[in-house]
């Protein structure tokens, strides 16, 4: 889940409505029987590749950024405790006193007994993205899909924002992806997610009710995944799913 997301319409920071409204359909998910983990980043209040690029040490910013990701993990804890929906958040920088340390044993531990488990500071390490990190616990945790929410219902062929005429790719292949640069998700984590057999779909966070429907196998999405092809000299790993 994006950080940017949690800002609703707002230009910076968190929205609470736009919390509340997310938090509830993490419950209609986790509701149905799935296990769900969460990953958000910290765009909305800081990104340390832009603080970096004007001048910042780019290892300081980085973990800026990761800090940034805790604070909303914490609010998006609130938010699902507040629904009744028990929710633990593991962060890959240790500070015990404000939330759990990032053990992958103890995170399956409360997938086990319903509680939705919220990932952050990323991968505890600087020069890795937010994409990397949840592609890296996705494959952690034995997920049978990772699923992006961002602000465009799929991946396009240009911005949809800035070229009106930009058509939505229905599915795309690992190595699409990586060959077209199309930069949905970083290099990084498209490989890590290929060499472990996940699933990337990625949808629109912001349409109400989208997350419920991509779990159901509805709404508009677009599906990245290994092709016949790759499956059969042994792209893509042996699976964790």
């Amino acid at each position: 889940m994006s950080g940017e997301a949690l800002m609703g319409d707002t230009g910076y920071g968190i929205d609470w409505p736009t919390v509340n409204r997310l938090a509830a359909e993490v419950q209609t998910v986790r509701d149905s029987g799935v296990e769900v983990c969460l990953v958000i980043g910290g765009g909305n209040i800081f990104r340390g590749g832009p603080a970096s690029g004007q001048g910042m040490e780019r290892a300081s910013a980085d973990y800026m950024g990761m800090l940034a990701t805790v604070i909303n993990a914490l609010a998006m804890q609130h938010a699902l405790d507040e629904r009744g929906v028990p929710a633990r958040v593991l962060s890959a920088i240790p500070m015990s006193t404000v939330c759990e340390p990032y053990i992958r044993r103890r995170a399956v531990r409360h997938l086990e007994k319903g509680r939705v488990v919220i990932f952050a500071a990323g991968t505890g390490n600087p020069y890795f993205t937010t994409d990397t990190a949840a592609a890296l616990r996705a494959a952690e945790m034995g997920c049978d899909a990772l699923l992006k929410g961002t602000q465009v219902d799929g991946v396009y062929t240009a911005d949809p924002k800035t070229h009106p005429d930009a058509k939505r790719y229905e599915s795309l292949t690992y190595l699409e992806v990586l060959a077209k640069d199309l930069r949905v998700m970083d290099a990084s984590a498209v490989t890590l997610a290929r060499d472990n057999d996940i699933p990337i779909l990625v949808f629109s966070i912001r349409q109400p009710g989208a997350f419920a429907d991509v779990v159901r196998g509805a709404g508009l999405k677009t599906i990245i995944r290994g092709s016949a092809d790759e499956a059969a000299t042994g792209v893509g790993g042996t699976g964790v799913g």
